[in-house]
């Protein structure tokens, strides 16, 4: 049997000549030894409670086909599955994986379908509050691709699981096509349901889980484009000449905070930990941006310290685990919809900390990789999306640039 499941637990580059990623004192900067293959995550999200429309209302007798942009590809992949959220157990009829076809939305490569088995079987009930594994799934997938995931679900589902703000297109049919081709397929929407990670048997170097909130789950970049800032380090991971190939991870939810839960907008930091990056396959570093929405959601109410309390617990936790763990710096925000004076304290006390306390394993920049240098408590005009907020799809390819792919995962 190769299912388990977890029980529902409680409710940024900039200046020229900056140095943009430092090693804390004493971090290990010397390479491991990669074994065989092994599991190790390929893509996941971070997942919700249902918002309102089909989250809420569910599904029944519908297909529901949605495509992943992986990081690393493998000979075999499994899928994991999440009713965490679920309000009652949920069935599903039939699945299959297949590459997205070269012309992209629904349409797949039928020379890549593959039905999905669940402890040998097509159907399966996942039972409320669990995720779970498929079998192993034999199809050699390529480092990079766009994976189709389709579940035929009988239903009626009740709400479902999900991730609100995807930035990636799904689509559905009535009935069971989950081996069509896919042109009769209409879009839905852009939020993902149910499929919460993708695992490929790969040698690698393990994977790397960027944990934050919009900005990480990639808010106003180009839909269906894969332009998270995350996707943009898988890429520069991918095409170095010479490289240790990890899975990343993006475990990024719009709205997300440090101390408080959000509904849609996800758990509190340290309740999501054990789901969003302990459970990850393969796990070896994390990457924690997050905190802005605590500092504008409270126009700056919020006391700084308890913004590193959060962190301290959450670099305690990864080190526990044997995680190297890196801190992200908030970037400015100066001109957003939330911003206040009292926040940018709040903000710049945060970052303060995670560049200067020595606590993490290595330190992003991100604030100093983004900020306009003639205003750096502002986004650089061209890396805004328009909100004084969110990067843009520049903005994304800044701040990847400055993650250090070449010693992130040891």
């Amino acid at each position: 049997m190769t299912r388990r499941f977890w029980l529902r637990r409680g409710t940024v580059l900039a200046a020229t000549g900056v140095l943009l990623f430092t090693a804390a004192p004493g971090a290990s900067t010397a390479p491991e030894g990669r074994a065989g293959p092994a599991w190790v995550g390929s893509w996941t999200t971070g997942v919700t409670v249902a918002s309102a429309g089909t989250g809420q209302t569910g599904l029944t007798d519908t297909t529901l086909r949605q495509v992943v942009h992986l990081s690393v590809g493998g000979d075999e992949l499994r899928l994991r599955l999440s009713n965490v959220f679920g309000t009652a157990p949920l069935a599903i009829g039939a699945a299959t994986v297949a590459v997205q076809h070269a012309e992209g939305g629904s349409r797949v490569d039928e020379d890549t379908l593959r039905q999905v088995r669940f402890g040998g079987e097509r159907t399966t009930t996942i039972p409320i509050g669990a995720e779970w594994v498929s079998d192993p799934i034999e199809l050699s997938v390529p480092d990079g691709a766009n994976l189709s995931v389709s579940l035929h679900l009988p239903g009626p589902t009740g709400p479902l699981t999900q991730h609100r703000s995807a930035f990636a297109t799904n689509w559905t049919t009535p009935g069971d096509e989950t081996a069509a081709e896919g042109t009769g397929f209409a879009a839905l929407g852009t939020s993902w349901f149910l499929l919460d990670g993708v695992d490929v048997r790969a040698v690698s170097a393990g994977s790397a889980v960027f944990f934050g909130d919009s900005i990480t789950d990639g808010a106003i970049t180009t839909v269906d484009g894969n332009h998270r800032y995350p996707d943009r380090v898988a890429t520069r991971m991918l095409t170095r000449p010479e490289r240790a190939e990890f899975g990343v991870l993006n475990t990024g939810i719009g709205g997300a905070r440090l101390l408080t839960d959000q509904g849609p907008a996800g758990q509190s930091a340290m309740a999501r930990f054990d789901r969003d990056v302990s459970g990850q396959a393969g796990v070896r570093a994390v990457v924690l941006l997050l905190g802005i929405n605590d500092i504008g959601g409270t126009r700056g109410a919020v006391a700084a310290e308890d913004l590193i309390t959060v962190h301290r617990q959450f670099i305690a936790r990864a080190k526990t685990l044997g995680l190297r763990v890196y801190g992200a710096t908030l970037l400015p925000f100066e001109g957003a919809g939330y911003y206040t004076p009292e926040g940018e304290a709040d903000r710049q006390a945060l970052n303060k900390f995670i560049r200067t306390s020595g606590e993490y394993d290595g330190v992003i920049d991100f604030d100093r990789a983004t900020a306009d240098p003639a205003q750096p408590t502002r986004i650089r005009a061209a890396y805004d999306s328009g909100d004084h907020l969110h990067p843009n799809d520049a903005g994304m390819d800044a701040m990847a640039a400055v993650v250090p792919v070449d010693r992130l995962v040891r």
